[in-house]
């Protein structure tokens, strides 16, 4: 009986060693994921968005258009060759996004704010932009985000591929 019991004992100890080598590489891979942080000018946090890189032609050209869904905390950020005027659309666009802008520096230079799902009008801010980050409309308001803010890149570095 005390054979059981100790055999018991480590089968126990060795499944909360396996669960906890499972949770600590799920927590690893998510913190690799790529994700942009937006702070305040003073350095606080105001929030951070797990992000699709859309750093080809191609994929900057697709960006959002057809999603029926887009998690709160979850964007796309776009990366541009080099630091221009840059001006978005919504055509083929279901879902209501806000546009962040931001300069080489990750600067936010300025934000639209809830562009209209499938319309063709031009939408911009004034300045070059190199980044330009896509989330669910809103959420600009929901976390206060304005001009002056930073963009920090987590877990990738932001490059363009032509």
């Amino acid at each position: 009986m005390k054979i059981l019991s100790i055999r018991f004992r480590a089968f126990h100890r060795l499944a909360a060693l396996l669960l906890l080598v499972t949770l600590s590489t799920a927590i690893t891979a998510c913190a690799d994921e790529p994700r942009v942080a937006l702070t305040a000018p003073d350095g606080s946090s105001r929030a951070v968005v797990k992000v699709e890189v859309a750093n080809t032609p191609s994929s900057r050209e697709l960006g959002l258009m057809y999603r029926k869904h887009l998690d709160e905390d979850a964007g796309m950020i776009f990366v541009f060759p080099k630091a221009q005027p840059e001006s978005f659309w919504m055509k083929n666009t279901i879902l209501p996004l806000d546009m962040i802008f931001a300069d080489e520096h990750g600067k936010v230079l300025g934000i639209v704010k809830d562009a209209e799902p499938f319309s063709e009008r031009s939408l911009s801010v004034e300045g070059d932009s190199l980044y330009v980050l896509e989330v669910n409309g809103g959420f600009s308001q929901r976390h206060h985000l304005k001009a002056g803010d930073q963009m920090k890149f987590l877990g990738f570095v932001p490059s363009a591929q032509e």
